[in-house]
């Protein structure tokens, strides 16, 4: 099949990678306009961008892709089938209708679980034991299409939302190239989602990741790994000795069992260093000074010859 990509996220390379290599012919690229970012306000490609520039596939970059000259000239390709992952741009009907085998897309839930933005980092904070991909029919509503294929994955106990993406992406490929083998040949089985069973992931701000410590440990164990590597969980480091402080965003955490609070406030550094929580407290394994790289806590706690009492403030 001539198949026309849609995409500019990171987590669809691998399957770029693979109908590459297929018997498929990956004929047009179409990714987002180059952001400005950095000090410089320099021009960034989206990472689909790069990789299409990098294996010279013919890319279209905008910022509307429903625009009738946009529609134009993506149907000039003749595609066969319209292939869409994390493009962050809603694909009109006339786009989704314009090829003979339609518009799949790959989506990183089971669905009907965790339609939206954000499936990867909401399946880690609600503590779900296994998650998977989905490959749906676009359609008008956002992840409301019909199911071609899924495939599940366990959530291990230390499962940050960045190794989970990239788990994701890699299993996601093979199973791309069967659902597109069987849509080729007319034997792909179209399952209807089941509405009553319908969560959302929506989409995550920084301030999300603004840590309150009145909440039990181990539900903001589940946000630390959860929100890693962004927006990230966050709060300020202050020293009870000199009131000074800094922001850190925490990498990795351990819950411990910590009945015995001698009436400390919830955010303050008990004997052993660990933090208070609404129930039980956390143990940091690695933390990130705002304007450093991620540090193992002994480095930090040294580093600013951390004692009992200091504390954990929300910001």
């Amino acid at each position: 099949m001539r198949i026309a990509y849609l995409g500019s996220g990171e987590f669809g390379i691998d399957c770029l990678n693979a109908v590459k290599k297929s018997n498929h012919d990956l004929v047009l690229v179409v990714s987002q306009t180059p952001k400005l970012s950095g000090r410089g306000k320099k021009q960034t490609p989206t990472p689909v961008s790069k990789w299409a520039a990098s294996n010279s596939i013919d890319l279209i970059e905008t910022s509307h892709v429903n625009e009738p000259e946009i529609v134009k000239e993506i149907s000039s390709y003749k595609p066969d089938l319209i292939l869409v992952i994390a493009f962050g741009q809603k694909v009109g009907p006339e786009l989704v209708n314009l090829p003979a085998k339609g518009a799949i897309n790959v989506h990183s839930s089971l669905l009907p679980k965790y339609r939206g933005a954000a499936p990867i980092n909401w399946v880690i904070i609600d503590g779900e034991k296994e998650t998977g991909i989905s490959i749906i029919t676009l359609s008008d509503k956002i992840d409301a299409g019909e199911i071609l294929s899924q495939s599940k994955m366990p959530i291990s106990e230390n499962e940050t939302a960045g190794s989970l993406h990239n788990k994701l992406a890699q299993s996601a490929a093979p199973l791309l190239l069967e659902t597109l083998d069987k849509i080729e040949k007319g034997t792909a089985i179209y399952v209807e989602q089941d509405d009553s069973k319908v969560t959302f992931a929506r989409k995550f701000t920084k301030s999300d990741g603004h840590l309150d410590f009145s909440e039990p440990a181990d539900v903001l164990e589940r946000k630390i790994r959860g929100l890693w590597p962004w927006p990230g969980a966050s709060a300020n480091y202050v020293s009870k000795e000199n009131n000074k402080s800094i922001r850190v965003t925490f990498a990795l955490t351990q819950i411990i069992e910590n009945k015995n609070l001698n009436g400390l406030k919830a955010g303050t550094l008990d004997d052993n260093l660990n933090i208070i929580c609404g129930q039980n407290a956390l143990k940091v394994l690695q933390i990130k000074p705002s304007g450093s790289a991620v540090m193992n806590y002994k480095d930090f706690i040294n580093g600013r010859r951390t004692k009992p009492g200091d504390y954990f403030s929300t910001i």
